[in-house]
């Protein structure tokens, strides 16, 4: 069954990037009027003379929150599939808001809220439609429009803080598995106070089979995509129970205040964000690596190029020393002190680093060799300019495919 889902994911994902901007545009039209009817079947479908029912209406009237996040899913997912890109590729995500620690701990602190907004292909949207509408459409109107936002929106700033201290920097995650599972969190603590104060009877069945068919599919697609129960959902779902065990106390005689759920969150929000200060500053040390390899070809090329001239007699060997000296030598200093310059390296690449900086001293010293053999016009001098050369580069091959490429871990 998993090897079905993940199977099934990597065909969507291909067809989505080969087909037409015309296709895409069929696709997405197709995929809001689905979400449309089924939002409304929901709505229009409840079982008005159920006591339950009657008292969700009187006490909220319609779901505006839930309906609200589901078009902004929608709305994003319809923009991403327009716009350039593949869905899944980690530079689209990042694009559109992904969580991405390079860049979220460097200034753009929005990310752990527009991450939940993001979704790689069609079935993780389908699947965060399942999760979120059925049980929105109930449990907003139980709880309160702005507990519930309040909930949503707190547990998924937490799970994508949680994402940023328990992942690789380097990784990108997104989705709204960590916000969804928050307000299953506030579901079961309100469940708990209902079975404490004896109102079990009050549940409708209805609602507990809609409720549980959506919760199947979302569950069952994190878990065949290996992203169920890995720190960030956790951390949603433990937040918004802790809401929920605060604010809805009283959720059968009335709307649970909004000030206990927004206390809860706010703190819980405030220490995820203390706790993430210390990764400020972040450095991504591939483009100066990348900008490194590239010193390495472009010098390399002149050099060979005046080479080629020297031995045709149309230079002498003192241009060959002065293009060494006056070009390729500073520019190997002076990516020196940027790499000495790096600071926040995460701790995979810091061997990168470490790699580069044993390049650059090996190959600026196999310049100086082949300056001192070019002045000298000995053999034994160029000799050992070959020696420390081939030492340069066997230490280039272990920079040159200079970046592991961004991976997604969203859910």
């Amino acid at each position: 069954m998993g090897t079905t889902v993940i199977v099934l994911l990597t065909l969507s994902g291909a067809a989505v990037y080969f087909m037409t901007a015309e296709e895409r545009a069929r696709l997405v039209r197709s995929v809001v009027a689905a979400v449309r009817r089924a939002v409304r079947a929901a709505v229009e479908n409840s079982p008005s003379d159920e006591p339950l029912e009657e008292l969700l209406h009187a006490r909220t009237g319609r779901p505006i929150v839930t309906l609200l996040l589901a078009a902004i899913n929608v709305l994003v997912f319809v923009l991403m599939v327009l716009g350039q890109g593949a869905l899944g590729d980690p530079r689209t995500l990042i694009e559109w808001g992904g969580n991405y620690a390079l860049r979220t701990t460097n200034g753009e602190w929005w990310r752990l809220l527009s991450a939940t907004f993001v979704h790689a292909g069609l079935l993780h949207l389908i699947a965060t439609m399942a999760g979120l509408v059925p049980l929105g459409l109930f449990l907003e109107r139980a709880v309160g429009r702005v507990t519930f936002a309040i909930v949503y929106l707190g547990a998924g700033v937490v799970a994508a803080v949680t994402s940023l201290l328990t992942t690789s920097p380097t990784s990108v995650s997104f989705g709204a598995s960590g916000a969804i599972f928050g307000i299953y969190g506030l579901l079961l603590a309100s469940l708990l106070w209902v079975l404490i104060g004896g109102f079990a009877g009050q549940i409708s069945l209805n609602w507990a089979k809609r409720i549980g068919a959506g919760a199947a599919v979302f569950v069952l697609y994190n878990f065949f995509t290996d992203h169920l129960a890995d720190a960030s959902e956790i951390a949603g779902l433990a937040m918004g129970f802790a809401a929920g065990l605060v604010a809805a106390r009283d959720v059968i005689e009335e709307k649970p205040p909004v000030l206990r759920a927004a206390v809860v969150m706010a703190a819980a929000v405030v220490i995820a964000l203390g706790a993430a200060l210390p990764l400020r500053g972040i450095s991504d040390a591939r483009p100066e690596i990348a900008s490194l390899v590239a010193v390495e070809e472009r010098t390399a090329a002149a050099y060979d190029g005046a080479v080629a001239k020297f031995r045709l007699g149309h230079v002498p060997s003192k241009a060959l020393v002065q293009m060494i000296e006056r070009n390729i030598i500073p520019d190997l200093q002076r990516a020196r002190t940027r790499l000495a310059g790096l600071r926040g390296v995460p701790s995979e690449q810091a061997p990168l680093v470490t790699a580069a900086q044993e390049y650059v001293r090996l190959r600026e010293q196999s310049w100086r060799d082949r300056v001192q053999g070019l002045l000298k016009s000995r053999m034994e001098a160029l000799r050992k300019a070959d020696l420390s050369e081939r030492a340069a580069l066997e230490a280039f091959e272990k920079i040159r495919p200079t970046t592991p490429e961004d991976h997604p871990t969203g859910g």
